[in-house]
């Protein structure tokens, strides 16, 4: 098994559970850069439907959406915590998480912090780790053509363009 505990392994139902009940995202370290990891997932998530909210002292805003300093900044209720920071930042992320009662701690792929995910976990929250909130709602729920993927079109050549 992998540095997650068996029991954080999600299963599909929890996945399925969590991404349909869930409609608000706070993407911690949302970059403005679109060509970034979470800027990507971000605006996939978005135009599935959901509300994102940037959370980046760097910016004021982030794909169309006001961006907050902090978590604890935003003065709405939040489903996810989408995390794309270093693990050793997730115990504070976690802390200001249960503090705004986030139903979902959710690390990215490569975000691991065990201390963060039992804290989390004994605050009530489902928390997922080491798995990307756009990936996991492309294979759950169908939108594995966002981007060219399973677009029913087969060819062997490369396109002379490269949608910005």
């Amino acid at each position: 098994m992998s540095a997650i505990d068996a029991e954080f392994e999600t299963d599909i139902p929890t996945l399925r559970r969590v991404l349909a009940e869930s409609k608000t995202i706070a993407v911690v370290g949302l970059s403005a850069h679109w060509h970034r990891p979470s800027n990507f997932a971000a605006k996939y998530m978005q135009e599935h439907g959901y509300r994102v909210i940037p959370v980046n002292p760097a910016y004021q805003e982030v794909l169309g959406e006001k961006c907050y300093p902090s978590l604890r900044d935003i003065p709405e209720p939040v489903d996810i915590v989408d995390c794309f920071r270093a693990s050793h930042e997730i115990p504070a992320i976690a802390a200001d998480a249960i503090a705004i009662k986030a139903r979902v701690l959710w690390m990215q792929i490569g975000v691991i912090n065990m201390e963060a995910a039992h804290a989390a976990r004994a605050a009530g929250l489902d928390v997922v780790i080491d798995r990307c909130v756009k990936i996991e709602h492309a294979r759950l729920f169908g939108g594995l053509n966002f981007v060219g993927v399973n677009t029913k079109v087969i060819s062997s050549r490369r396109p002379r363009h490269v949608a910005n």
